[in-house]
């Protein structure tokens, strides 16, 4: 039997590439806390790694050839990266595919409201969250708001050094003794998760008789945050109606434990996933098979909306490719996804001593143990899961063996203890062979998500060499 490869087996010069992938890895992390600002970010360095505009080359009737690298921008919310292969499309992909969403907090289209002096913003929480976990914590405010002479301005409060943070506030324990009696769900509710943003009044040389705010004297604290926000943004608090701003912990992705072993960031789950299939397709030696890596929105509520993976944006640009490859037809885009293999690259629950009982421990991803292969999802007897074909996990284990990856299988908890899904099943419904394969996190869903360096290198190197 081979030596399994772990921290302690790897040379000197493996770990300072360890520590080098995660050093950008982490940066990434910090640049790209929405969806938005993540295919901000996939596309600059995409572009700077010669990736070209899809849709360029479709209004310039583009013929695409092997080793043309091209990039689709979908709404500015999620992302497709071809590297065209020496076959052709209808003889399959290899497709990594991820998400970057994440769990947050979202403002409502009416969020500014003033009470007892203090000014705050309603929220309306996305994804499966433990309310109770956002309360005390730095948040900072990102997003898109458009002005009624249709000019866009972008939000982005709480990151720098110089910027303020924001809060949401909880119950002080000396008062707390009925709430803590309440389940966890229900000492925190959703109507709680108010963001806190300002508490001076508007002073009365601010004063502006055509703004009824202004003019109603027990909303002056929300006047003048309203004023701050439009000083900065040239904003008015009807703009918020068009708005998408999210609510994200505050604070760069770091290093965590005295041996510098893990990393501790909010959103691993799964722009983990979403870094390493973008390092593997850039650094990707030409494959027999056009290599794709997908970076997906929505995952978190059910992968709907025209930016997720329940979408048409995949098969609409195939049809476009193939059109481009020369010849076109909707049997070609058919073959292409029947004939493809696909790792649904999402995270899974790494193993918690401190919850042993919600996991079982032979069928668990540990931290340092390597990217995740999860044969199924879903939840109680697999329900909702995609479940991948022996013959699948055959060739799967086989291309991780001969690249030197660690791996290792996961599940996400107990049968009865709960669950959850991916869009692998998505996926699998073209007739496509598909498998969960991911990395291993702790505290998922949390505002802080932990995952070892290691995982996220292996994960970097089983996706790169799947691709090839």
């Amino acid at each position: 039997m081979a030596e399994k490869i772990s921290w302690l087996s790897l040379s000197n010069d493996v770990l300072e590439d360890v520590t080098s992938y995660n050093e950008e890895y982490k940066d990434f992390l910090t640049k790209a806390k929405t969806e938005r600002l993540a295919v901000k970010e996939i596309i600059r360095i995409a572009e700077a790694n010669g990736f070209k505009d899809l849709e360029e080359a479709i209004k310039n009737g583009t013929k695409v050839k092997k080793g043309d690298k091209l990039y689709l921008n979908n709404k500015e919310k999620s992302v497709l990266m071809f590297v065209m292969g020496e076959k052709k499309l209808e003889e399959g992909l290899r497709i990594v595919g991820a998400h970057i969403d994440s769990p947050r907090l979202d403002l409502k289209p009416n969020p500014l409201y003033e009470a007892s002096e203090l000014g705050f913003l309603k929220t309306h929480y996305y994804g499966g969250v433990k309310k109770y976990q956002w309360t005390t914590i730095p948040l900072a405010l990102h997003g898109v708001v458009y002005t009624k002479d249709l000019k866009r301005v972008d939000i982005s409060i709480g990151e720098d050094d110089e910027d303020p943070v924001f809060t949401i506030t909880d119950l002080l324990i000396h008062l707390s003794r009925e709430q803590m009696q309440k389940k966890l769900a229900e000492g925190i509710l959703g109507e709680q998760l108010n963001v806190l943003m300002g508490s001076i009044p508007l002073a009365d040389d601010d004063d502006d008789d055509d703004d009824d705010d202004k003019k109603d004297k027990s909303n002056r604290v929300k006047a003048n945050v309203m004023r701050i926000i439009n000083e900065k943004y040239g904003i008015e608090e009807d703009d918020f109606k068009v708005a998408e701003i999210e609510v994200v912990p505050a604070g760069k992705a770091r290093d965590l434990g005295i041996d510098r072993s893990m990393i501790f960031s909010y959103g691993q789950d799964d722009r983990v996933c979403a870094f390493a299939g973008l390092k593997a397709i850039l650094d990707m030696k030409q494959g027999e098979h056009t290599a794709l890596a997908m970076f997906m929105d929505k995952e978190e509520v059910g992968s709907q909306g025209n930016t997720g993976m329940a979408s048409y944006v995949l098969e609409n640009a195939l049809h476009e490719l193939a059109a481009l490859e020369g010849e076109y037809s909707a049997l070609t885009v058919r073959r292409c996804l029947k004939n493809s293999w696909v790792l649904s690259s999402d995270v899974t629950a790494a193993y918690d001593p401190n919850f042993d009982s919600v996991y079982e421990k032979n069928n668990t991803a540990v931290l340092g143990g390597g990217i995740a292969v999860a044969k199924y999802t879903g939840s109680g007897g697999k329900g909702g899961c995609n479940d991948a074909n022996a013959e699948f996990l055959r060739d799967v284990r086989d291309i991780f063996d001969k690249a030197g990856v660690a791996w290792q299988t996961g599940e996400l908890g107990r049968v009865d203890a709960g669950g959850g899904g991916t869009i692998a099943y998505l996926l699998s419904k073209y007739g496509a062979e598909v498998v969960d394969c991911g990395t291993a996190v702790l505290n998922m869903h949390a505002p802080n998500e932990v995952t070892s360096k290691f995982d996220t290198y292996m994960s970097y190197k089983a996706y790169k060499a799947f691709f090839e």
